[in-house]
């Protein structure tokens, strides 16, 4: 098959190779998945440039895709053959990711993709969609609620804000410019403050009657720290999936304690597994309502991994990434 790889880490063009490897054979509990799309997030990079150490002395990079079942192995029920799929972290624990024309993966990875969202559109969700999921529903049903996502026109926050909608919750997101203020808004966002401009937690607190938010979806927790303070309600919840700003921040914790806040921190490929299977349903149970909304910000064919890793690196971008893959991918 044609796949590309890297065996030792540094930028994408000094690294990544594009070649031919063996196609790989569906183990016990495993299927093989003929790929049409891979998306690349900025996780894939981290690993790829070194900031995490090598596992394997050959990957394939990328945890995220989507494609058709073409074989199954020993254990796997028959009828997810020829199903058409998306998957998650197809580069978490094991040495070959995505980026190739075939991947062999647990049968757990992967969820059917409803005929109604295209490959490419598939190859967004994984990690992006489901930290969203985790970062909303950890802490029980949010319908009723109102919920804080910051980097609500990123790609996890963008996912949170219509999960966040389609489960009843009232949603307020911030974004850092106009273009992000409509992107927030198409996703479904009753409110959106832009933190470039506006106080955020003053606006929360407007919004909410003076008390708050019941969760907030945080994309830097050691930047927004004091925002976080300000904007949680009594016996809220604050969900963390990244901390840009600060990686070490000092904890508040006598704040945190008398507002009794739950702050969980979120890294999907830890988490419970009956989390993970939930999140896959629920998605698939979103995406068959329609109107979902998938950003693209590029795509490249398989051969040029190494310019969608560039571009994901160069920043600024609206939406994932996606390399299309072999002549399944869709027009």
């Amino acid at each position: 098959m044609k796949a590309v790889w890297y065996e030792r880490t540094g930028p994408p063009h000094a690294v990544l190779v594009a070649g031919e490897m063996s196609t790989p054979e569906p183990g016990a509990g495993e299927v093989r998945i003929k790929l049409a799309a891979s998306g690349v997030n900025p996780a894939d990079c981290y690993r790829r440039r070194g900031d995490i150490p090598m596992e394997f002395a050959r990957v394939i990079p990328n945890s995220d895709a989507a494609g058709t079942v073409d074989q199954t192995g020993a254990g796997v029920p028959p009828g997810w053959l020829g199903e058409r799929v998306w998957l998650y972290n197809g580069q978490r624990g094991r040495a070959f990711g995505t980026a190739a024309e075939y991947i062999a993966l647990d049968a757990g990875l992967i969820a059917r993709l409803p005929d109604n969202t295209p490959f490419d559109a598939g190859a967004c969700l994984g990690i992006p969609c489901m930290t969203a999921h985790r970062c909303l529903f950890s802490d029980g049903p949010i319908e009723g609620q109102t919920v804080l996502v910051t980097g609500g026109a990123g790609a996890v926050g963008h996912y949170a804000v219509q999960l966040a909608k389609w489960a009843g919750a009232r949603v307020i997101a911030t974004v850092s410019s106009a273009a992000k203020t409509e992107q927030a808004l198409a996703a479904g966002a009753d409110v959106v403050v832009n933190y470039r401009g506006e106080d955020v937690a003053a606006r929360v607190l407007e919004v909410s009657g003076g008390v708050g938010v019941d969760r907030i979806v945080e994309v830097d927790f050691g930047g927004n720290m004091e925002t976080c303070v300000k904007a949680i309600r009594l016996n809220g919840t604050i969900a963390v999936y990244a901390s840009r700003g600060n990686l070490a921040p000092t904890l508040p914790v006598s704040a945190f304690m008398r507002k009794n806040v739950t702050l969980r921190l979120v890294v999907l490929n830890s988490c419970p597994l009956d989390a993970r299977q939930r999140a896959q349903c629920d998605i698939v149970r979103w995406l068959e309502t329609g109107g979902a909304i998938h950003r693209i910000a590029a795509r490249f064919p398989l051969e040029r991994t190494a310019d969608a890793h560039a571009e994901v690196e160069k920043g600024g971008k609206l939406g994932t990434v996606v390399v299309e893959i072999g002549a399944d991918r869709e027009p």
